[in-house]
């Protein structure tokens, strides 16, 4: 069994939970928390028990532990990471990884040196239209891919918990690091070629209505990207627009085009005359599987098993997370950045 010790109680960590409780070879040993009754809750909802603590530091020196779950505000994650990875423990780790260069650096330094094991939750990677789409690429359903756009559309005001702090730079970051790089992380999944420049604008609607005290960075953000080969690509995050939750998808090819769930594929389907969709569930479908936290603690632990690398692991994030710094300095300084800076 896999003794796993969790830093954090909020709603992620609740899942986070669950996927362990869920799977054979691990067990919850330790929960470190600001507030007990927090991580007591979870304890009585989920019926399991295990020790408690409101030092981080502690719990690490006195649990002896395999795997560490960071579900902690972004700010918090370098000094956590960090003390787990120097502990010895492999490490999942919520997204951003890190709120600037400096701290992800930080953690990858510790990381390398321990030799321990990690994957950053984009837990889309497992999502089954993703799954589906990495099918169809597989598969040259629509040919060379030369296009991509994925966008991330979801207000996050003060109806979520998250909002108090979300809002604030030194927490949230940017619109990327916020939410919308899980949408850059799919573009990058679909794409699989490495970005060499990307280029940025962002904007603050300032609706102080809907979101009082505002966001202290623009919430707004769209960058166009250019990747090796002649591909390029486009990412919008919004986390202020007015509207459903919405995670569009299109990618082009030379045979053929993918829409969200809905195929155009000249090479399949020859005779094709509009769009056929694929019944699968969606990133924005409302489905609890759409963030699929058990294939990815499940995953997660194969790997440790099999001694082998996450595809998801820490090293492949920084691409991701380059990208979002990236997109900050370019929007800032009004230029393309060139790629890595990582």
């Amino acid at each position: 069994m896999y003794r796993v010790g969790i830093i954090g109680a909020g709603w992620v960590a609740g899942e986070h939970m669950r996927a362990y409780l869920n799977n054979p070879e691990t067990e919850i040993a330790a929960i470190a928390v600001r507030r007990p009754e927090t991580a007591q809750a979870y304890q009585k909802s989920l019926g399991f028990s295990c020790a408690i603590y409101t030092d981080v530091a502690k719990m690490l020196h006195e649990t002896d532990l395999d795997i560490v779950s960071i579900c902690t505000p972004p700010s918090m994650h370098p000094e956590h990471a960090v003390a787990a990875a120097q502990a010895g423990c492999h490490l999942v780790l919520e997204k951003p990884v890190a709120l600037n260069v400096e701290g992800f650096r930080q953690i990858r330094a510790a990381v390398e040196t321990a030799k321990v094991k990690t994957v950053i939750s984009f837990v889309l990677r497992w999502n089954p239209l993703f799954e589906t789409i990495k099918a169809l690429l597989g598969a040259e359903a629509i040919g060379r891919l030369f296009y991509g756009e994925v966008d991330y559309n979801h207000g996050i005001g003060p109806w979520y918990g998250q909002y108090r702090w979300n809002r604030l730079k030194a927490e949230g970051g940017s619109s990327l690091l916020s939410a919308g790089l899980h949408a850059l992380d799919a573009l990058r999944w679909f794409v699989q070629k490495e970005a060499v420049e990307v280029f940025a604008y962002s904007t603050n609607s300032r609706n102080l209505e809907l979101y009082p005290g505002g966001y202290e960075y623009d919430p707004t953000m769209v960058m166009v990207l250019k990747f090796k080969d002649g591909v390029i690509g486009k990412v919008a995050s919004n986390i202020e627009c007015v509207q459903p939750y919405t995670f569009p998808i299109t990618l082009q090819g030379t045979s053929g085009t993918i829409r969200n769930n809905q195929l155009y594929s000249k090479k399949l389907m020859p005779g094709q005359t509009g769009f056929a969709t694929i019944p699968t569930i969606l990133p924005d479908s409302g489905d609890v599987t759409h963030h699929p936290f058990q294939h990815e603690i499940d995953h997660f632990v194969r790997c440790i098993q099999l001694n082998v690398e996450s595809h998801a692991n820490l090293a492949d994030a920084a691409k991701t997370h380059e990208i979002c710094y990236a997109a900050e300095l370019s929007a800032a300084e009004g230029r393309p950045v060139q790629l890595p800076i990582l």
